[in-house]
């Protein structure tokens, strides 16, 4: 437990460590998004994208509590004449009323008299309480403040309403347009230049239908400025409220939920009312909008939320129904009205995309791999946000998605230079240590034992055996350099032992375990003769977790085990080798019935302490396992090392 807290805590520092350099160009990045963000150059793209999720959404039903009765251009060559007299609205206005409408919102101007019918239509206003008529309160609106202009701009002056419909029936048209032109937010209520407070001709339609159903329109529970119908409050728009950034809200204004669909409202046109084609059920108890659908009248606003006859462009009458639809719909069918986290936890969440960017980068090595995680992340990005706005919130999309993006492309570039540089130098400096070591066992001990070679061999009288393990020593020393220098100049996933055999990394374990026995039993060491019982066991062990510097460890280990069993255990006859997972650990084991039970009681008494026997417990160490070699009773050796099955996770990083 000592040894995999601190075998934990090392992976912890390291990771540190690379994290403070590595993530550094990560968390400028995030810093840049958040500080183009917070500038507002993003909004453009913000706004774009969320155009494009709400033409995305799935279609919806048509709302048929709404009809729209559009005077179209073929509706104007019947009259003959244009503006449409108020003869004709005010048998408009007769025809509908046989079948009962809740409200009739009339969206065409009636300031003035257009003769002939005046006095008829200005009766029905009278005495029809049911019907809403327009106003425009500025003369040339400021999108962004809400304030009239100078007087002699040159623009559309302010219109007042018909004079004789009372307050209550009368509602302002006036739009907040943004920057690009594009209709987003619906004004509900604002004070005109007089400073009287108004309501919007699609509040004063949703209010009149609505108390028919007993629900009163009131002040927010949570917000006391905002609006609110029976339970459902209206969300107030603010000035960095979804993707805005210090956008002035004036006015109490939402955003704009479109319904989407292609037909999302029935239209009918004037001459199929005035010859009775539209059912009764149509009109009766359902809120009738009349107004002009003819592209010679310019009544148009402009969206790119929904598909249009023409390139963004839309009918007042239609905007007016999409505002009016979201109200009713809210408050009636629960259907989610568009509103935006604090703006505090706008950036928590592009920061949060940002770091998961950063860590991709970091835990995924493979170009192609990244590739294909990035594009993962990057779609469930897309399908969270695009999820959040099917249940009514919006959140950043593009900062989020540009953060996420840049930091897992251009962070995991930068890891791998650093790294490729890292390595290089490093190999670099190894090469130079072995040949510098190399050099001094040369010119010193190899020099020396060269001469020894010579002198012996021209004595007379000399033990053939001496002089072949002298030879074979310096065999040795030079093999020794020739792998070790081979191992340097090779891929990772190349590895050399001391004898020469080359070993693939990216082979399971098992198999290395399993070369490493058959290539060492072949080395001509005296005790291996001898033997005459050779029982292996080579199971498949998981070996995901193994970092290739521990496979390495675990095949100079049996190595390291079978050499000294061909150097040391005289007389041995039977050799048993396995690698095997156990209960909870996997186990590396070599036992033999050589005399080496000598050696073996030194090491338990502690007075042995060879290179072989601490590289094995630092490999012990680092596995988070234990390392064990004691007695064979009645003779030999046993040398085991044990590891848990699931070390050490954290290693792989």
């Amino acid at each position: 437990m000592v040894r995999l807290s601190l075998g934990l805590w090392h992976c912890i520092q390291r990771e540190a460590g690379i994290w403070r350099v590595g993530a550094l160009p990560g968390l400028m990045v995030i810093a840049l998004v958040v500080g183009a963000r917070w500038m507002g150059l993003l909004q453009s793209t913000e706004m774009m994208a969320l155009d494009a999720m709400l033409r995305s959404r799935p279609a919806e039903p048509t709302d048929e509590r709404i009809l729209i009765v559009g005077i179209d251009e073929d509706d104007v060559r019947a009259i003959g004449t244009y503006p449409v007299p108020d003869n004709v609205l005010a048998d408009l206005l007769i025809t509908l009323e046989r079948s009962q409408p809740a409200v009739i919102g009339i969206d065409i101007y009636r300031d003035l008299p257009v003769e002939p019918g005046h006095d008829q239509l200005t009766a029905l206003f009278e005495t029809m309480p049911h019907i809403i008529g327009i106003e425009k309160i500025f003369s040339a609106r400021d999108a962004s403040s809400l304030q009239p202009t100078e007087p002699g701009d040159g623009v559309m002056p302010a219109v007042h309403p018909p004079p004789a419909l009372p307050p209550d029936q009368i509602g302002f048209v006036d739009v907040v347009l943004d920057s690009d032109g594009k209709l987003r937010r619906s004004l509900l209520a604002t004070h005109d230049p007089d400073d009287q407070f108004k309501f919007s001709f699609t509040i004063q339609l949703a209010r009149q239908y609505l108390e028919r159903q007993n629900i009163t329109l009131t002040n927010g529970d949570r917000d006391p400025e905002a609006m609110q119908f029976g339970t459902v409050e209206l969300t107030r728009f603010h000035p960095n409220s979804g993707g805005y950034i210090q956008d002035p809200a004036g006015g109490n204004q939402i955003f704009m939920n479109f319904r989407n669909g292609e037909q999302p409202f029935r239209i009918v046109s004037l001459r199929a009312i005035q010859a009775g084609e539209v059912p009764d059920d149509w009109i009766r108890d359902r809120i009738v909008l009349i107004g002009m659908t003819t592209p010679s009248v310019g009544d148009y606003l402009s969206s790119s939320a929904l598909a249009s006859r023409n390139p963004g462009l839309h009918y007042g009458v239609e905007m007016h129904a999409h505002a009016l639809s979201q109200l009713v719909s809210a408050v009636l069918d629960n259907r989610p009205l568009l509103q935006s986290w604090a703006e505090g936890w706008d950036y928590v969440w592009i920061i949060a995309w940002g770091l998961l960017g950063i860590s991709l980068g970091r835990i995924i090595p493979s170009p192609v791999k990244l590739i294909l995680g990035l594009g993962i992340t990057s779609l469930l990005l897309v399908s969270c946000a695009y999820g959040l706005l099917l249940v009514g919130w919006w959140v950043p999309l593009t900062p989020a998605l540009l953060a996420l993006m840049i930091n897992s492309a251009g962070l995991t570039a930068s890891l791998f230079y650093l790294h490729e540089q890292t390595l290089r130098a490093r190999l670099q400096e190894r090469q130079l240590v072995i040949e510098q070591t190399f050099d001094a066992i040369h010119n010193g001990p190899l020099q020396t034992l060269a001469k020894l070679l010579q002198d012996y061999g021209d004595q007379e009288q000399r033990s053939p055996t001496v002089y072949a393990n002298l030879q074979h020593l310096n065999q040795e020393l030079r093999d020794v350099y020739e792998a070790v220098r081979q191992e340097s100049r090779s891929d990772n996933a190349n590895f050399y032992l001391t004898s020469g055999l080359q070993l693939n990394l990216q082979d399971p374990i098992h198999e290395l375990l399993y070369e490493v026995y058959h290539h060492t039993l072949t080395r001509d060491f005296p005790n291996f003769k001898t033997l005459k019982i050779k029982l292996t066991t080579f199971e498949n062990v998981d070996n995901r977790r193994l970092t290739e510097e521990q496979k390495r460890g675990l095949c100079r280990f049996l190595e390291e085990a079978l050499c000294n069993v061909g150097k040391h255990a005289t007389g041995v006859r039977h050799l048993q080798v396995e690698c095997k997972p156990g209960t909870r650990s996997n186990i590396l084991r070599i036992v033999d019935d050589g005399s080496g039970l000598e050696t073996m009681v030194n090491v338990k008494a502690g007075r042995s302490h060879g290179r072989g026997t601490q590289q094995a417990k630092s490999l012990a160490h680092q596995l988070s396992g234990s390392f064990q070699r004691r007695p064979n009773h009645p003779h030999g050796t046993i040398c085991e090392l044990t590891w848990p099955m699931t070390q050490a996770w954290f290693w792989r990083f």
